[in-house]
């Protein structure tokens, strides 16, 4: 059984929150799942998801415009090495750097920063959004 140390600032106490093998979450790791499946898996799971790797300026810019939506994507950072695993379900990408970040809405890529930034001003990503249920109690 492993064991997360975790530390509440409000309340001041300390705790540790005990994870075992069967815990269920959409964003729990099966060993047994390989990496193009527990993508597929989580875009399907997630109505917002980003893709990115540590450190992504281009990132921190998408949840921002989530956030100022109302909008809190799940963010997923990946290693470098299941980058390249992300690439077949990216297709706005032909590889490489330009694969992270990559945003998925309601299961369909929108593609990286330009694309998303491109679908908000056209006045197309609230539409979106609201259509796949993320965004509520907006009037259109």
């Amino acid at each position: 059984m492993q064991g997360l140390r975790c530390y509440n600032l409000h309340s001041g106490v300390d705790f540790t929150l005990q994870l075992t093998p069967t815990t269920a979450s959409p964003l729990a790791i099966d060993v047994s799942e390989s990496t193009s499946m527990r993508i597929q898996r989580l875009i399907n799971e997630n109505p917002v998801i980003i893709f990115t790797r540590s450190a992504c300026y281009m990132c921190d810019v998408m949840k921002r415009l989530f956030y100022s939506i109302g909008v809190y994507p799940t963010v997923i950072e990946l290693e470098e090495d299941e980058i390249a695993d992300l690439a077949s379900f990216h297709p706005h990408t032909a590889g490489g750097d330009d694969v992270t970040p990559a945003v998925f809405i309601g299961g369909a890529s929108v593609g990286g920063l330009e694309n998303l930034v491109a679908l908000h001003l056209s006045g197309h990503l609230v539409s979106r959004l609201v259509e796949i249920g993320a965004l509520q109690g907006v009037v259109l």
